[in-house]
């Protein structure tokens, strides 16, 4: 990168030749920061946001859309049903990886662009394929594999912009990209429900499907037998998706310094497609021997499956890289080498990881805890429908919107501490949030009237899901003062595509124990990890004589 300080005019041909590529920039440079850097890097970041929030949105789409196809009756198990926003979780995680090494390969506005343009295949692939209760369950996987492009786009979006800023604004700037893109997830479960309520396409909508159990939105219930056009919670994307992808292309801009082998256009979209295709096609196999019959082979279970995928994705990004790709991916898969790297990738999962992961989870847990109830019919407990159930889609959205919202407030607060200090608070909050929250799921999922139990299980939520958005900004500002400007792109990238997983561990973990009935015994499991990753970082980043102290 370009380090030179000597004094230059403050215009724009200082930094670049061309509308669409910066050729010199000096960020930790005071005066060209000041005079030049800073506005054009702040343009970047008000775009780079605004296209990244509809990607969370169709990614974590389905945790609110299997809800909606339950009370609508479509011809799925519950399980099948956990199953479609797993898949989602778990190949949004995958393309993560691939997606880590975009900028430096294809260049920031290329990749944005691109990136942010591929939503609309799975936003209006759902969109037709709710048209109809007969379509297969594996059209419904396959649009929930495609909806994984909007998980990976993070990882780009995220390397992008720590290349723009200095060390030591990092913090702020990356809370706010990654707070309010986060938001896509609350703008999800707010809007969809909505949607649904009316034809806002007209004729080209298609018929409404009829409400077989009651539904709810942020402004009140509804009732079986209202009209309902699910089909919408796949369209609507459409309409955000499409104007955000051509702002991007006009005021986003390549980094010469970042991207020395920038090449075509042509060729920058090709790599970016040609990785995402990798991801996409290990994703599939790693399902086919995860899901059991008819739609796998169940050879595998999941904490076996993960890394493989990770594996898999990792050599396959190599075996197909092809001239200058092969010597830039080798430089870059040098932070495998450095065991930071690894220890920040198991604290952003105890962040991130519980964000998109309880994100993902909660709309379908609440369902299937509080809308049943348990009672004993000839000496047999059995879980029967609760009409006095709160609805999943008036309540889920509150948890992810603090957690989105107070990230900026972390990256704030993690420029003044440098960071550990407050990954190591958030952990004890989540340890004890977490062991709170399995107690109440137990005494709801055995009660005969759970609802009573609904407003200390939100609440505890709500505290898990602030002290993640906290700790989402923290653990990347540590990432900025741990590794130098050259790792660090690479290495928010890849912490954030594993901590993605936890959008398909959350899923699949806590289904299998509700299904079992033991709903805290996953809520356990997670304050067991909280506490463990506490230790790792105090003994990395706080305790005396650690290698790099991060008060």
């Amino acid at each position: 990168m370009n380090t030179k300080t000597n004094p230059r005019p403050a215009s724009s041909a200082a930094v670049g030749a061309d509308a669409a590529n910066i050729t010199d920039w000096r960020p930790e440079d005071p005066v060209f920061w000041e005079s030049t850097g800073k506005k054009i890097a702040n343009r970047q970041l008000w775009i780079s946001w605004p296209s990244l929030l509809p990607a969370f949105s169709v990614w974590m789409m389905w945790g609110i859309i299997t809800v909606q196809m339950l009370n609508l009756g479509f011809p799925f198990a519950q399980a099948e049903l956990f199953t479609i926003t797993a898949i989602a979780g778990l190949s949004g995680a995958t393309l993560r990886i691939p997606a880590s090494f975009f900028i430096r390969l294809s260049g920031g506005r290329n990749t944005v662009f691109l990136t942010t343009a591929l939503l609309l295949i799975p936003a209006i692939g759902t969109g037709f394929a709710l048209l109809d209760k007969n379509t297969p369950l594996w059209v419904f996987q396959l649009l929930a594999l495609l909806s994984g492009i909007g998980g990976g786009n993070f990882a780009a979006s995220m390397s992008n912009i720590s290349t723009w800023f200095p060390k030591a604004k990092q913090g702020l700037a990356l809370g706010i990209n990654a707070g309010l893109a986060n938001a896509g997830v609350t703008v999800m479960q707010l809007l969809i429900p909505l949607v649904m309520t009316t034809s806002i396409f007209g004729a080209m909508g298609g018929d409404p499907m009829t409400l077989l159990k009651p539904s709810g939105t942020l402004i009140g219930k509804i009732p079986a037998g209202t009209p309902t056009y699910i089909q919408n919670a796949g369209w609507v994307w459409a309409l955000i998706v499409a104007p955000m992808a051509l702002l991007c292309w006009i005021g986003l801009k390549n980094l010469i310094p970042v991207t020395p082998n920038l090449g075509s256009t042509f060729a920058a979209f090709f790599k970016i497609l040609l990785l995402y295709t990798i991801g996409l096609l290990v994703t599939v196999g790693g399902l086919y021997l995860y899901l059991p019959a008819p739609t796998g082979l169940g050879l595998l279970n999941m904490w076996i499956a993960i890394p493989l995928i990770v594996v898999a994705t990792l050599l396959a990004m190599k075996l197909v890289a092809f001239g200058d790709m092969k010597p830039n991916l080798t430089k870059q898969f040098a932070i495998f080498q450095n065991k930071h790297t690894w220890s920040m990738t198991a604290l952003y999962i105890v962040t991130f990881g519980s964000f998109i992961g309880f994100s993902a989870a909660l709309p379908l847990s609440i369902t299937v805890i509080f809308g049943f109830t348990s009672v004993e019919v000839e000496g047999v407990i059995k879980r029967v429908a609760y009409a006095n159930a709160p609805s999943a889609l008036t309540w889920a959205w509150i948890g992810p919107f603090v957690g989105a919202f107070i990230r900026p407030v972390g990256g704030w607060l993690a420029d003044r501490t440098g960071g550990a200090v407050l990954t190591q608070i958030i952990s004890v909050v989540m340890a004890v949030c977490s062991a709170a929250v399995g107690y109440v799921m137990l005494l709801a999922y055995q009660s005969p009237s759970p609802e009573q139990y609904f407003v200390p299980f939100m609440a505890l939520f709500i505290a898990i899901f602030a002290a993640a958005g906290i700790g989402n900004a923290s653990t990347f500002r540590t990432i900025g003062v741990v590794f130098n400007r050259e790792q660090a792109g690479p290495v928010l990238g890849w912490t954030s595509a594993i901590g993605a997983y936890g959008a398909f561990v959350a899923p699949v973990v806590m289904g299998a124990q509700i299904r079992a009935g033991t709903p805290q015994y996953a809520m356990y499991g997670f304050a067991v990890f909280y506490a463990l990753c506490l230790v790792l970082n105090w003994w990395f980043y706080l305790r005396k004589g650690a290698e790099i102290k991060n008060p």
